[in-house]
């Protein structure tokens, strides 16, 4: 199970990886178990030893965030979901 916790964390660090243009970004497990962010390897973390859902949460947050696509099929069904007042 080590293997997919370490996967679903290395995969949100390649995200800001893409979206920060940083490659230096890398990700440090301690001995517990627990996750770790640096700015480029050897330097001092950017957090304190995070869970793995904490982690990526962190990581999430970091750097500029994906602006989400949105069609105008979206808003028309997004529209659609509001509830009328009823009169």
């Amino acid at each position: 199970m080590a293997s997919g916790r370490s996967t679903r964390a290395s995969t949100a660090v390649d995200r800001l990886k893409e979206r920060t243009g940083n490659q230096g970004y890398s990700m440090a497990r301690t001995g517990d178990g627990l996750f770790q962010l640096s700015e480029k390897p050897g330097e001092p973390p950017l957090c304190e030893p995070l869970e793995l859902d904490e982690f990526v949460a962190f990581v999430k947050k970091l750097g500029p965030q994906e602006v989400r696509r949105v069609s105008k099929y979206d808003v028309a069904f997004e529209k659609q979901l509001v509830k009328k007042p009823t009169t």
